[in-house]
């Protein structure tokens, strides 16, 4: 009988990206205070576009807490993608804190679980938000006539 492999998360590559995330936020968003809010539209050549909304939360000496939500290009009986990220000044790293409305992700998970989360949840989340920004940056323009509205269902 197989034994299977516990997964054991790889810290030097989680704070690695974690690093880059943070200096992608830097220039995607290099002005930074409370309240304000960046927009970026992605279009695919057709007339369908995507907006990826970045606002900043709080801002606090040491951190500032970020929700990006992308609008459009979904139908609407698809959640479109909302994260909520703390960027550490003083570490310059980036984290995701939430997932569509989802908290508190561990460094690693049992599998089977309750809540059905991959071994690697938190390394999977911090990639896409790695996509989504890389994204934004080699696609995206700002609209800097763009008003958010957040979503309060």
């Amino acid at each position: 009988m197989l034994k299977k492999k516990r997964y054991v998360p790889d810290l030097q590559q989680l704070s690695s990206l974690a690093e880059k995330n943070y200096l992608r936020f830097l220039k995607l968003f290099p002005d930074m205070e409370a309240g304000a809010e960046r927009v970026f539209v992605i279009s695919s050549g057709s007339s369908h576009q995507a907006r990826v909304v970045i606002r900043v939360e709080e801002v606090h000496p040491y951190t500032t807490m970020l929700q990006l939500v992308q609008q459009g290009l979904s139908p609407e009986w698809i959640q479109p993608p909302r994260m909520q990220v703390r960027l550490y000044h003083d570490a310059n790293m980036a984290e995701v804190l939430s997932y569509q409305n989802q908290r508190r992700f561990e460094g690693r998970y049992q599998y089977p679980n309750p809540t059905m989360r991959l071994p690697d949840e938190k390394l999977q989340l911090n990639r896409f938000l790695a996509d989504w920004l890389d994204h934004c940056l080699q696609y995206g323009h700002v609209d800097t006539a763009f008003e958010f509205l957040p979503d309060l269902s």
